[in-house]
């Protein structure tokens, strides 16, 4: 029974068959690893049972994805059988045709070239082993070793065995079942005899795209500057010539086996707005398209960069964040029962104080575009002009409208230090008192301003007894203390939480 996510993506292929444009191929590229082909084939058909072979797909076509029809509607076609074929010819495919079988080897002297003829006993033909991945350990294992050992030849000349080709086999001719391309095979039935250009569209692997931010800040000030690639990465083993691309960015349902995941500022900015997007942007059903200006040759094997927003005069602001508790491992896994009681839980100092850029996506604020998911890279500009990276990492796919916070490493002259100073639990274990003091040291020659992060971990029934400081409270068991600290100067904040249960 297919899942609301399997027929919503199936909904959503559906939709970009249909639209898409005759004549030249077609693409759209999703952030997870796959893309939909669309190309036109031109059929001639007689009445009945026609047999067709097409050969421009990609190496990594899901056979079950496939669409052909006649989008004019005049012709109903019926595909009564179609079979896939990704496995090009190679001399190790030939030899394994022709195992059983003596052919002729070409030996190569330094002096002259001789013949001798050979029996195939095993090709070394190992055939592709798809899904690997989605098996267990010891199986992937077994196949391996299999692979291994089954990927050496076995060639008996003059009666003796030898593992290795003797020489350049010289095969007789291309055996009948082979083929030089991926290869669509179909017997097709139509009612009607004649030329139809119909249109094929299938999903495929092989094929990628991710975005690239750069933000570049001046010498002083938080204005920041950014331009926004798309890369896109086609390792299909097809050429597409003049193809219109498309790249949908969201959270798309697609079944995957179970794999590994792994986990400058630009010149003339103020002619930004007289130039063509060269990506244009707009909602569709629950994700985002974005579709390359112009026609593009896409190569196999090739990575292309495309610019898709660039934006300059982006207000930010640079937050000093310290969450000062460090976690002990032996207490991951634990719940809230049973951290109540835990006198060492949450005692141990994190002296590291994070440095974090923020900014929202909004027009007001020269953005508005809804950003992919991507990695952001920060620059700064020194006062020589030229630009130091300090710091990256990953944003989520972002609306317009929301505010974007980016951690970008930790602060050198900020420093600091919380302890706990005092714990209690009452006889028959109905409360906890904790105390902590949190010093934050700050060495810059200007003022700061720090939040003070704490996570009451203990229970959801919490309250202040004491504070030495005005608290923001950010969820159900997170305060946030914001203090300024003065240059070369300290600041201490304490506060007491009853817990109660």
């Amino acid at each position: 029974m297919r899942t609301k996510e399997t027929i919503q993506i199936i909904g959503v292929f559906l939709l970009l068959v249909s639209s898409a444009s005759a004549g030249s191929p077609a693409l759209t590229v999703y952030n997870q690893d796959f893309a939909v082909v669309r190309d036109t084939i031109d059929l001639d058909l007689k009445q009945g049972v026609n047999e067709i072979r097409f050969t421009e797909t990609t190496a990594h076509l899901e056979p079950d994805s496939v669409i052909l029809r006649d989008p004019a509607g005049k012709h109903a076609l019926q595909i009564l059988e179609q079979n896939y074929r990704a496995d090009p010819v190679t001399e190790q495919l030939l030899l394994s045709l022709y195992e059983g079988k003596t052919i002729e080897f070409e030996v190569r002297y330094q002096d002259h070239i001789s013949v001798v003829k050979g029996k195939i006993i095993r090709s070394g033909y190992v055939p592709h082993q798809s899904g690997l991945r989605s098996y267990g350990r010891q199986y992937r294992e077994t196949q391996m070793a299999y692979a291994s050992a089954s990927g050496q030849p076995i060639i008996e000349v003059d009666g003796k065995l030898q593992f290795r080709l003797p020489g350049i086999p010289l095969f007789p001719a291309l055996a009948d079942d082979t083929i030089l391309k991926p290869t669509l095979h179909w017997l097709i039935n139509t009612s009607a005899a004649g030329t139809v250009n119909a249109e094929i569209a299938y999903i495929t692997g092989g094929m990628s795209w991710e975005a690239d931010y750069n933000i570049v800040a001046p010498e002083k000030g938080d204005v920041l500057d950014l331009i926004g690639w798309v890369t896109i990465d086609n390792q299909s083993g097809k050429t597409f010539k003049e193809a219109t691309i498309k790249l949908m960015a969201g959270d798309v349902s697609k079944i995957q086996p179970e794999e590994e995941y792994r986990m400058v500022r630009a010149k003339a900015m103020d002619m930004a707005e007289a130039m063509a997007p060269t990506v244009t942007e707009k909602t569709f059903d629950e994700y985002h398209l974005y579709t390359l200006s112009r026609p593009t040759t896409l190569r196999d094997r090739e990575t292309k960069q495309v610019e898709f927003v660039r934006a300059a005069g982006v207000k930010s602001q640079r937050l000093y964040i310290y969450d000062g508790a460090r976690i002990d491992r032996r207490f991951r896994g634990y719940n809230m029962e049973n951290l109540r009681y835990e006198r060492e839980y949450g005692t141990k100092s994190n002296p590291k104080i994070w440095v974090m850029r923020e900014f929202k996506n909004s027009e007001d604020n020269n953005l508005g575009v809804p950003l992919p998911r991507g990695r952001v890279r920060f620059y700064r500009q020194d006062d020589d002009g030229q630009m130091e990276f300090t710091g990256e990492n990953i944003i989520d796919h972002t609306p317009r409208d929301e505010l974007i916070r980016v951690y970008t490493g930790n602060a050198f002259d900020l420093v600091g230090e919380r302890k706990r100073t005092h714990f209690e639990t009452n006889r028959d274990r109905r409360y906890t008192n904790e105390s902590f003091e949190i010093k934050v040291r700050n060495h810059k020659k200007e003022e700061v301003e720090v939040r003070i992060v704490e996570h009451l971990y203990r229970w959801f029934n919490w309250e202040l007894l004491r504070k030495s400081d005005p608290f923001i409270k950010t969820d159900s068991q997170t305060i946030e203390f914001r203090v300024k600290i003065p240059a070369d100067g300290e600041k201490t904040v304490t506060y007491t939480v009853h817990y109660t249960w």
